[in-house]
């Protein structure tokens, strides 16, 4: 577990440090609370955070507070608090504050190492909470909201500056004559249809989610709409290939519709998607079995 850990003294850094290693946890170690802070808001491999309240510029308080503003991203993320000034503050301030737990500083190694387990253990239940409030069960992919939410931290990332500049390609997919393979095979067939297009998605290593029903969205980060395509293409053909099985001997072959639109800056990932969802239009009125690409907002250019 990556574990920042904010103090004024770097005799008490040694000390918990110390203890962290030997439990196999990383530490990372800040007399600056602002610093720290801005660490744990941009790294979020961080887990857990062990903080005094004699801290500065920021105290002790105001640092729990601005910590759990980031755990509600919603971020599985640990506040520990340690504290030499024995009833100075109430345990109840302390937890208030928004703090996970409260201990006597320096902390005892057994006390901390239980401590620490006792995190991993809620912070694994909430991660497994995450997921599959995030989760569509059908297709395990992404639901629509968790994509959303991940695509908008991404163009975010981009606007502010915090990634290196680069483009990001929304394709929406859709599962060609969806309701004939559900009226003549059953919903069954149809739902392992949707199943095995996802396992396509999953494959390509991208952002992938169940858009709704039969449609899908992917986000290609840091590629131009020419690569893109080329994931596109890769998809479509894997999903013509596919076959899926029926409670009888015969499989059914699938194929799917895609629209392709680059991320532009302008309107977000709404507009990114609306464009999206035009280019599709356009590959399933083209003929199904298609690749569209908008390449601005007049021209869609369709690719068999």
């Amino acid at each position: 577990m990556r574990i920042v850990v904010v103090d004024p003294s770097r005799v008490i850094h040694r000390s918990v440090t110390e203890i962290l290693v030997a439990s196999g946890h990383e530490a990372l170690c800040f007399t600056d609370a602002g610093e720290a802070l801005a660490r744990v808001a941009a790294d979020e491999t961080v887990a857990c955070v062990l903080t005094s309240l004699e801290t500065h510029p920021l105290d002790g308080f105001e640092l729990c507070w601005q910590l759990r503003l980031l755990a509600n991203a919603p971020r599985p993320l640990a506040i520990l608090v340690m504290s030499s000034a024995h009833g100075s503050r109430s345990l109840g301030e302390v937890l208030d504050s928004g703090a996970d737990d409260f201990m006597s500083k320096p902390p005892g190694r057994d006390e901390l190492i239980a401590r620490l387990r006792a995190t991993e253990r809620l912070l694994g239940l909430q991660r497994e909470l995450i997921r599959q409030a995030d989760t569509d069960h059908l297709s395990q992919l992404l639901n629509r909201g968790a994509f959303l939410r991940r695509a908008e931290h991404l163009a975010e990332r981009l606007v502010d500056g915090t990634t290196p500049e680069a483009p990001m390609t929304a394709l929406l997919i859709d599962i060609d004559h969806f309701k004939t393979i559900n009226d003549r095979h059953g919903h069954a067939v149809g739902d392992a249809a949707i199943r095995a297009v996802a396992g396509v998605l999953r494959e390509t290593g991208a952002l992938s989610c169940r858009w709704g029903g039969e449609e899908f969205a992917v986000l290609v980060e840091g590629q131009g709409p020419g690569a893109a395509a080329v994931v596109a293409h890769n998809v479509r053909r894997r999903c013509a290939a596919l076959r899926v099985p029926t409670p009888g001997e015969e499989r059914v072959g699938l194929t799917v519709s895609i629209g392709v639109a680059t991320w532009s800056g302008r309107d977000g990932m709404d507009g990114v998607m609306r464009r999206a969802d035009v280019a599709l239009y356009a590959a399933k009125a083209g003929g199904r079995d298609r690749v569209s690409m908008m390449a601005n907002d007049a021209f869609i250019e369709c690719i068999g």
